[in-house]
């Protein structure tokens, strides 16, 4: 009977996620929201529900692999040209700002008498850590988030994905970079290497699948599922060459695969049918998975002090540096807000940088309570503050004159 529990597990997710979405959405919240409290309620962090298994973790990586992969179909390739130079700018600053930002607030409380370090690693090092998992960026919660409200084929949202493709690039590089100080067997240089050469593979992959995709697609078009399935083969392909061979995050190669095929007539086609398996089981799981990871440890007051303000500086570092890269390529000043507010979410794959920086002994035991909730906190809020960024005004202010107008009347009669 064990063996079947996971369709136990499946159905407690699909319905809280489901059911939590729908209440956060009463509040004028984006869906995404309610599946993380769900997750987090279920979690270790509180009720303790239900553990991340085997089966959750492979389902949930399939589901965010689809997520991007949708989002790289979604994508308008002359507007992602276009908003290029800008990502490009947006990511460079928004890993700078949070980078400085996390070894300040590491180096203000990293010392004797306040936090005890139990690593060997230099002060410098481990305070350099901290600020190497600020860059971190988990785009998958936005593209949700953006999908959900229909602006993600916006200048805006394109400048997103772009700059969390390079911030991805970019953290790895930072991450690289500060291990190969504390582990003589990690070679920088051998690393940057591969991810040049990822990027040509990509290019030269995504050239030879679009023409075989082209001519599938010419002569054998009469049942359109079948091409349904070699996209998503594709999509796996690159997912995995991307993190097994070149050691660029699996997400990044669906995004290209997504990119590559969004040139096709049939892209509106594979992109519907993938919508419907990723909203009927694959990202409510992907995004309950991330409250499932939250294990909050016991804290003295020091470490909740820190807790509070390395998230404060996390939010705040990643709005100033990605909106002022975003104000430097001309966007005004509420676009350059929504973008600044569209890279704060550090999600899981914060978690991931400091299990390796815990596995590697450059990242005390006492700071990972407070880079949970980091995690925590930057991934509830994110969704929020998009949603509030991107509210119409004028249709608020529209609704208002409505609701006045409609009062006076009810004076006039009375």
């Amino acid at each position: 009977m064990e063996s079947y529990k996971f369709l136990i597990d499946l159905a407690l997710i699909l319905l809280s996620t489901k059911a939590f979405g729908l209440l956060t959405r009463k509040f004028r919240m984006p869906q995404v929201v309610g599946a993380l409290l769900a997750g987090l309620l279920l979690g270790p962090a509180c009720f303790n529900i239900l553990q991340e298994t085997e089966f959750i973790i492979s389902l949930s990586e399939v589901g965010v692999i689809i997520l991007m992969f949708a989002a790289g179909l979604e994508t308008d390739i002359k507007e992602f040209r276009r908003n290029g130079k800008a990502s490009l700018i947006i990511a460079v600053l928004g890993v700078i700002v949070p980078m400085i930002g996390g070894y300040l607030v590491a180096f203000g409380f990293n010392r004797p008498g306040i936090m005890e370090s139990d690593v060997e690693a230099s002060v410098f090092l481990q305070n350099m850590f901290i600020g190497v998992v600020l860059t971190a960026t988990s785009v998958s919660i936005t593209v949700e988030t953006l999908k959900e409200m229909g602006k993600l084929r916006s200048d805006v949202g394109t400048a997103i994905l772009g700059a969390a493709i390079i911030d991805d690039i970019l953290g790895i590089v930072a991450l690289t970079f500060i291990t190969s100080l504390a582990d003589t067997s990690v070679h920088f240089m051998i690393v940057l290497g591969k991810i040049a050469l990822f990027f040509v593979f990509s290019v030269v992959s995504g050239i030879i699948f679009f023409y075989i995709f082209k001519k599938i697609t010419l002569h054998y078009n009469k049942d359109m599922r079948r091409f349904v399935i070699l996209a998503f083969v594709y999509c796996l392909l690159m997912s995995y060459s991307s993190e097994v061979f070149f050691g660029v995050a699996d997400i990044t190669g669906a995004y290209i695969a997504g990119l590559v095929i969004s040139n096709s007539k049939f892209s509106e086609y594979i992109s519907s049918r993938f919508e419907t398996v990723s909203y009927v089981l694959l990202s409510p799981i992907f995004f309950a998975s991330i409250g499932l990871k939250v294990v909050l440890p016991e804290m003295t007051i020091e470490i909740i002090l820190f807790a509070v303000i390395l998230t404060v500086v996390a939010l705040l570092t990643k709005i100033i540096g990605c909106g002022a890269g975003a104000k430097v390529c001309r966007f005004n000043g509420r676009e350059s807000l929504q973008i600044g507010c569209g890279m704060i979410s550090r999600g899981e794959v914060a978690l991931i940088v400091a299990s390796k920086g815990a596995s590697l002994d450059i990242m005390s035991s006492t700071m990972f309570g407070p880079i949970v909730i980091v995690v925590v906190a930057t991934t509830i809020v994110a969704p929020i503050l998009l949603k509030l960024t991107f509210k119409d005004k004028n249709k608020i202010s529209r609704n208002n004159q409505y609701k006045q107008k409609i009062s006076h009347h009810a004076r006039q009669s009375a």
